[in-house]
């Protein structure tokens, strides 16, 4: 197992604080869980507390920008991508301002508070921003290097960050290419998998394998831009595709990967795991994301039934 991905980016934060003068880092009185924190505390005059008050925050971190700051915003997921909304779009993405928005407790991840807190529209929200990228990590090392692909941009970047310590993997891609990366080669199916749902995908193929079903499997850290090629390249080879995130299946990475598809006109049978059109529960995550077809088990289930 990884540590947690908000402990990793905030290390991180304090890391890079050492080699970025230009770096700064507010909170939204949430620094405690986000583990921005560790950087407040290495770097007390370049961290800023802005209360509970996330689309201030958004507006705080835009003016430091026009400065010659790169600042990174750190709250929960869901608070950013609602209630920072109109801000984020018309500061942050209007004026391509260089400002990393780090939503914490992403997807299910803040589990036991229930629907008002778990995020599971965030992307679909964020893609939808002109000049916005949106990055979901898979573990601690993809969040530590969306971070430092984030802050050498010009512009926004959204990166959704998971509460929990998940498996790391094989293998982590060159975010600086942007590209799709292949954990396991097949000629059966292609799974497409986003953030933590990664892990899962490579268990759920391993499974397969024995059953004589040889799956390949991607992770697509980039929602967007999405590497539409390197998606299309496997689909083509297997001509079938199933996409898993943890988000709804409502305009998220699953929807990214069709519409890249569609301009390609390939044909292919093709599934999505993720959550339906509802409210989530509340309960313990691991409980949670089984309860919504987020297992590993579940997944092995759903490319048998594409593969018939």
């Amino acid at each position: 197992m990884s540590i947690a991905m908000r402990d990793a980016f905030g290390a991180k934060l304090a890391e890079l604080g050492n080699t970025h003068p230009e770096l700064v880092v507010l909170d939204a009185d949430v620094s405690s869980s986000t583990k921005s924190a560790i950087f407040g505390k290495a770097f007390p005059n370049r961290f800023f507390n802005c209360g509970v008050a996330e689309a201030n925050m958004v507006d705080v971190a835009a003016g430091l920008a026009t400065c010659g700051y790169h600042p990174v915003v750190n709250a929960f997921a869901i608070f950013l991508a609602l209630k920072g909304t109109d801000q984020i779009r018309n500061v942050l993405c209007y004026n391509h301002l260089p400002v990393v928005v780090a939503g914490a407790y992403g997807g299910l991840s803040d589990s036991f508070d229930g629907a008002s807190h778990q995020s599971i529209t965030d992307i679909a929200i964020m893609r939808a921003m002109p000049n916005m990228e949106v990055i979901v990590p898979a573990d601690s090392r993809q969040a530590e290097q969306a971070l430092e692909y984030a802050l050498a941009q010009s512009g926004p970047v959204y990166i959704r960050l998971n509460r929990n310590a998940m498996p790391e993997l094989p293998e982590s891609p060159d975010f600086a290419q942007r590209k799709v990366i292949t954990l396991r080669t097949g000629t059966c199916v292609t799974i497409a998998a986003n953030g933590i749902t990664t892990s899962m995908a490579m268990k759920a193929a391993e499974t397969l394998a024995a059953e004589g079903i040889d799956a390949e499997v991607l992770t697509i850290p980039f929602v967007k831009p999405l590497d539409g090629a390197g998606l299309a390249a496997s689909v083509r080879k297997t001509g079938k595709l199933l996409t898993i995130e943890e988000h709804t299946v409502v305009g998220g990475f699953g929807s990214a990967c069709t519409e890249a598809l569609a301009r390609e006109q390939l044909s292919y049978r093709y599934d999505a795991v993720g959550i339906e059109d509802c409210f989530t529960e509340t309960g313990a995550y691991d409980a949670l994301l089984a309860a919504y077809g987020l297992s590993a088990d579940a997944i092995a289930q759903r490319v048998r039934n594409l593969c018939r």
